[in-house]
């Protein structure tokens, strides 16, 4: 069976939230805050969901796409392992994806937290290596715009986005 070759992307994003680092912080912390702006969605049914948020610890995502979707009907799957902490200040998550039983990419995505005025900037910079039949770096740029956005929501309690875009 012959491969396609690896295909490299980086790309970062930058929001700006009307909330403390330490909110923003604890969005990605507590495992029940989490859950709701990552991992449950319109388009995906979420089966399993767990977080061990502390370096070395996992947080590992299973979920089914919805009608509609590029992919309805199938299983994704996102593993990460948590490679760095430092509280209210910066995440460094390594993650591998698979759609269904087929490994689609590996990535490693850093996020800055940053006091802003009365609020936070948060920056994300994500490097993925992208394999057969993967999503592509254009769905994971969008996916990771929406989820930001939805993080947003999440810290303004208000379920429409609210966060500055800078992409």
């Amino acid at each position: 069976m012959e491969t396609e070759p690896v295909v490299h992307n980086t790309f970062v994003m930058e929001r700006t939230y009307p909330a403390s680092p330490e909110r923003v912080f604890q969005a990605f912390s507590i495992p029940e805050r989490k859950q709701k702006w990552y991992a449950q969605g319109s388009h995906l049914a979420v089966e399993h969901y767990e977080l061990d948020f502390r370096v070395g610890g996992r947080e590992i995502t299973k979920s089914r796409f919805g009608e509609g979707t590029p992919f309805p009907g199938a299983a994704l799957i996102n593993e990460s392992t948590i490679q760095d902490i430092v509280p209210e200040r910066r995440i460094i998550v390594a993650s591998s994806m698979s759609l269904g039983d087929h490994h689609i990419s590996a990535s490693l995505s850093t996020f800055e937290i940053l006091p802003d005025g009365k609020g936070t900037r948060l920056v994300l910079t994500e490097q993925t290596a992208f394999l057969e039949g993967a999503d592509g770096a254009e769905r994971r740029e969008q996916g990771w715009r929406a989820l930001l956005d939805r993080l947003g929501s999440e810290l303004t309690g208000t379920g429409t986005p609210h966060a500055q875009a800078k992409a």
